[in-house]
């Protein structure tokens, strides 16, 4: 039987989602982290080391635990895709995307023909090594396929990328954004969070949820009222790093 997809259906239903970017590329890390208690985790495959292998094992471990498991391929590039949900993925945030055409392109990398370009392949872990006889039927319904917004070409093509049909979802960039907007560095100049805001609330305006990236609570805060429903609220490499800091800082002071 297919595993359902309850990060799509709570999204859709606009129940705030609160998640962790997972960056460590480990499975010993990610299981950890899994079972955490956060809604989703974002498996991150285009700012880390990354793979298909690595990506699979992470999978399978957070499977054990009541969390989603969200992946990012490095592009929006459907060989990328088509091996992350043979691998077993159900929820994709594709980065880059700032066309109508690209979005689409996504929508079709995850839906099989004739009404995609996705490859088939029955004997996969999504398919549960052909345990499920009707997966290549009903696998889109249980897909979720998220498009990050990340320029600002992007930011001007919003509304007619939330409403292109396949896209359950769209993910503001902070990072990104900042640099393309001019403010390299600088996620908290008013003109980035102001662009922040409006794109939140476009989204929302177009039927779709939004979701963000930020470390800091108060502002993860601010964005979840601005109208967030997939709010990742910390990243597991700067946990690591800043509070290793700060036990050293105790004791080397």
């Amino acid at each position: 039987m297919m595993k359902p997809n309850e990060f799509k259906r709570a999204i859709a239903a606009g129940r705030q989602q609160i998640g962790l970017w997972v960056s460590l590329a480990s499975t010993y890390s990610a299981e950890i982290v899994a079972g955490a208690g956060f809604d989703w985790l974002l498996f991150d495959g285009e700012h880390s080391p990354n793979d298909p292998p690595t990506m699979i094992t992470q999978l399978q471990v957070a499977a054990a635990f009541p969390v989603s498991s969200v992946v990012r391929p490095a592009w929006n590039d459907k060989v990328l895709i088509k091996r992350y949900l043979d691998a077993g993925a159900q929820s994709l945030l594709v980065p880059y995307v700032q066309t109508v055409e690209e979005a689409q392109a996504a929508v079709a990398a995850i839906r099989y023909p004739p009404h995609g370009v996705r490859g088939v392949a029955s004997t996969t872990r999504a398919a549960q090594y052909a345990r499920i006889p009707d997966y290549f039927k009903h696998a889109a319904e249980e897909l979720c396929l998220l498009v990050q917004i990340e320029t600002r070409q992007g930011l001007d093509n919003l509304d007619a990328i939330a409403r292109v049909p396949g896209i359950d979802g769209v993910f503001i960039g902070p990072a990104d954004l900042a640099a393309g907007l001019g403010h390299l560095g600088e996620q908290m100049h008013p003109e980035v969070q102001s662009a922040i805001e409006h794109a939140i609330k476009q989204t929302r305006a177009c039927g779709k949820p939004a979701g963000i990236l930020t470390p800091d609570e108060a502002t993860a805060r601010k964005y979840i009222a601005w109208g967030s429903v997939f709010t990742a609220v910390g990243l597991d490499i700067a946990i690591l790093a800043r509070e290793t800091e700060k036990l050293a800082a105790k004791f080397k002071g």
